[in-house]
């Protein structure tokens, strides 16, 4: 059985899972701020954890399955939508992918949701962020773990996937095992560090939209929190009058956005939260609670002890890539039918101007 790994760049961890015929043999998580700050260690340790058949990498907002070593400077940029010296974002991500690409290691770049051909192309209009490609990994989990639930093949699973970050909140819908619909961290719900989808009007006032305005104005603002003092864990005891207003500002939103992805999914069987504001009971309890007349709702269930549900999604991804037993999941996702840009469906802009944003002629 292949030997596989997947990585989930996330903007507090980056978190690793790794596969042989079933078992966890790698289970780890680094601090963000680390893991970048040493490429060259990151790289090493995948290296110590050889040999590998495939590695499923941290891929931002995804490409078409695309080898690391076969990755042009565009694909990046494309992937992680940041001009050359772009402040903001997760900082070294480009860095440590073209590390990354420079190895011998067996690294793929992954789609995000608005590169699958299993999303109607009137959903795309003016859109990029329908879920980057960690999303995609996270909702491979989701989608295995109903079906091995119930029993039944991946193409029978129905499900709206809410996924709620240290920073972004995002939510993906899932039709016959296939993901139609979503809506990422920065055009969807209210984040816990990032306000997702901006009103018009508002980045009109602010006069021009960085990439680290779009990691800010959540609901850890609008408590009066800094960097510092905000955690989920604070989040789940509203004292002041601020931290009220934030949290149900979260949860209403969050709910809303779960229940008009609802609406791109026949019946769905299942809400399912992920991320680190849903391993907080009380987060859990209203989203449930408020989602009740629409369905069931339920904690996603990972396999690995240490490492985020989007590590272990794509540990299965690059299982099923690699001709394991999870190749029937990626087949019915799609994966590897992945197409295009994240720049086709732009008509509020040009693509062009989109390029020239990014650096690219």
């Amino acid at each position: 059985m292949p030997r596989v790994i997947g990585i989930d760049p996330g903007t507090v961890s980056i978190d690793l899972c790794g596969l042989e015929d079933g078992r966890v043999f790698l289970d780890r998580s680094l601090p963000t701020a680390e893991a970048l700050a040493d490429p060259g260690a990151f790289v090493a340790l995948l290296e110590n954890a050889g040999p590998l058949d495939l590695i499923a990498g941290p891929s931002g907002y995804g490409l078409p399955l695309v080898r690391a070593q076969d990755a042009t400077d565009e694909d990046l940029r494309l992937a992680f939508l940041a001009a050359e010296g772009e402040p903001g974002g997760i900082g070294g991500l480009r860095t440590l992918a073209r590390a990354l690409a420079r190895s011998a290691l067996p690294v793929f770049f992954t789609p995000g949701v608005v590169h699958l051909a299993s999303v109607p192309d009137h959903r795309k209009v003016n859109r990029v962020d329908m879920g980057t490609a960690d999303k995609v990994c996270v909702a491979a989990l989701a989608i295995a773990r109903q079906a091995e639930r119930a029993p039944s093949p991946p193409d029978q699973v129905s499900l709206v996937l809410v996924e709620l970050g240290g920073a972004f909140t995002a939510a993906l819908a899932v039709a016959d095992g296939r993901i139609v619909d979503g809506v990422g961290g920065s055009s969807g719900p209210l984040g816990f560090r990032a306000a997702g989808a901006l009103d018009g009007e508002v980045a009109f006032l602010a006069g021009s939209v960085s990439k680290a305005l779009l990691f800010t104005g959540g609901a850890a603002a609008v408590a009066g929190w800094d960097d510092r003092t905000a955690t989920p864990q604070r989040f789940a005891t509203a004292a002041t009058a601020r931290e009220r207003v934030a949290w149900d500002a979260l949860v209403e939103s969050t709910v809303k956005w779960a229940a008009a992805l609802a609406l791109s999914v026949p019946a769905p069987k299942e809400f399912v939260l992920s991320g680190r504001l849903a391993q907080v009971e009380a987060v859990q309890h209203a989203i449930r609670e408020r989602l009740g007349l629409l369905g069931a709702t339920r904690v996603l269930e990972g396999f690995a002890r240490v490492a985020k549900h989007g590590a272990q999604g794509a540990a299965l991804i690059a299982d099923g890539l690699a001709g394991g037993r999870h190749r029937a999941l990626v087949d019915t996702m799609g994966i590897g039918a992945a197409r295009g840009t994240v720049l086709d469906h732009l008509y509020v802009i040009s693509r062009e101007q989109a390029r020239r944003r990014l650096g690219l002629s």
